[in-house]
């Protein structure tokens, strides 16, 4: 399964921009998928996740409020629409497939989080905020 993000681009502080991903085999309605970003010399960092059921979504503190991840079940699409950009948000954003736990129900906070959690990554896709 090969996992693609598509969206990224160059804006300016205040903008949005909505990232999307795909698998291969167009099986995310059976995947919970996460986002993490990555700036060069840091760790990757969570962003935002949707449960495999698409009922649960999952925001860390510095993007929620500004950013919504959500399914388009007929597209088997999962995309993260990223609103009020600031520069410290410019970093590669990953999009990541857990298929190991089908029915998988989380509500804590630590839910999704973990890069061990997925099993599947894409290549990243370059989200830039000019201030």
């Amino acid at each position: 399964v090969q996992v693609v993000e598509s969206g990224g681009g160059l804006v300016h502080a205040g903008d949005s921009l909505r990232l999307s991903c795909v698998a291969s085999d167009h099986s995310l309605n059976r995947a919970g998928v996460g986002w993490f970003r990555q700036n060069p010399g840091k760790e990757r960092e969570f962003v935002a996740a949707v449960s495999w059921s698409g009922t649960m979504t999952y925001y860390s503190d510095d993007v929620k409020g500004r950013f919504t991840v959500s399914r388009d079940i007929a597209k088997n699409t999962v995309f993260l629409e990223m609103n009020d950009l600031k520069s410290e948000d410019t970093a590669a954003y990953y999009c990541a497939a857990d298929y190991s736990r089908p029915n998988y129900y989380c509500s804590g906070s630590t839910c999704y989080r973990s890069e061990n959690e997925y099993d599947y990554w894409g290549q990243g896709t370059q989200v830039t905020v000019s201030s």
